[in-house]
């Protein structure tokens, strides 16, 4: 089998973490007698400095053209007074326009090594294994019109049916796999968008008779994960809600170095980091690799059909954590700590290891 990688490592620590990530998958090649062919391509504020756009036409077409899209990262605060449409966030938001990426799975679980290394007490966290489903083409990143005038801004949030319909059957089909719990996130008390979405939602959760379905606002539902978070199985919530709940409930994991994501719809799927591009420590060799290295896993279980390596990827970090190994932002106050290169490294044996 021959796989084709689009690689845009971005900004910042991106470059770093991603090229742990794509050792990790040589390797697993080696292992699987799985062939990938990588490309690299600008995008972010590095395509912007090259080509003057956040996501160049050429990037767009090599991602169409690839079975699958690794990312880094994107952003440094040295572009943000460029005009909006200018900024490297707009190639993330090129990216999954571009591609029909509509549905986000951002998983937040506990290793059991780290539950020291949460905000919360360990007992509430030991248990945490959430999977928070984010509607990534509508809402406010994306509706029209929007602007900016002399004495005034503005943004439009707007959901059609169908993008409800499609990433509500997304959150019920994972529940299926899972536990079989939908919490569904809005705020339908003040917004005639949340009240059409849980309209939508409670229509296609008589699909799933087999699911359990709650309903949240979005405040309850910050305020919960971190008073109880063992209570949530999916978290289904539009854009700028999921983007929000998803960083807290990363923090609730021990750092938002460990998390990964999977960007699925209708074109190529795109795997990142949760993390942002860390420009404070960029360049110094100590940004966590774990949550770049943990999307190859995501890419190999939901875009490529080896759920078995990809088990092995979970498997080979875990039980790196659970030999000590820490990078800096995870280990406790005093205790040693390695670089991305070693962590990669040792993820990279122990996934080598019978």
């Amino acid at each position: 089998m021959s796989i084709r990688i689009a690689v845009l490592p971005g900004d910042g620590i991106g470059p770093e973490v991603v090229r742990e990530a794509v050792e990790l998958l040589k390797l697993v090649g080696e292992k699987s007698g799985t062939i990938f062919t990588f490309t690299e391509a600008l995008v972010g504020g590095a395509a912007l400095e090259a080509q003057g756009e956040p996501l160049p036409a050429a990037t767009l077409a090599l991602c169409r053209e690839s079975d699958v899209v690794l990312l880094g990262a994107i952003g440094h605060p040295r572009w943000d007074t460029l005009p909006a449409d200018k900024r490297p966030e707009r190639g993330l938001l090129g990216l999954r326009g571009g591609l029909g990426l509509y549905a986000n799975l951002r998983p937040a679980r506990i290793f059991p090594s780290l539950a020291a290394a949460s905000s919360l007490k360990p007992e509430l966290v030991e248990n945490i294994d959430i999977l928070i489903v984010r509607e990534l083409t509508g809402g406010l990143y994306f509706g029209q019109p929007r602007g900016i005038e002399a004495e005034r801004a503005f943004n439009t949030m707007i959901y059609h049916r169908h993008e409800v319909e499609r990433i509500a059957r997304v959150a019920f089909d994972a529940a299926r796999r899972r536990r079989g719990r939908v919490t569904s996130v809005d705020k339908a008390n003040v917004l005639e968008v949340s009240q059409f979405w849980r309209k939508i939602v409670l229509e296609v959760a008589g699909e799933y008779p087999d699911v359990t379905l709650d309903h949240l606002y979005v405040d309850n539902c910050a305020m919960q994960l971190v008073r109880n978070p063992g209570q949530f199985d999916v978290i289904l919530t539009e854009n700028m809600f999921g983007d929000i709940l998803s960083d807290e409930a990363a923090m609730l994991t021990g750092s938002l170095g460990m998390l990964p994501s999977a960007s699925l719809g209708s074109g190529t799927a795109l795997y990142e980091p949760v993390h942002g591009s860390a420009p404070d420590i960029a360049g110094q060799g100590i940004a966590n690799p774990i949550a770049t290295m943990a999307s190859v896993g995501m890419m190999l279980r939901h875009s490529l059909s080896l759920p078995e390596e990809a088990d092995a990827i979970d498997r080979a970090i875990s039980r790196t954590l659970e030999s000590g190994a820490r990078t800096r932002e995870i280990a406790p106050a005093g205790a040693a700590w390695i670089g991305t290169v070693e962590m990669g490294q040792r993820i990279r044996d122990a996934y080598a290891q019978p």
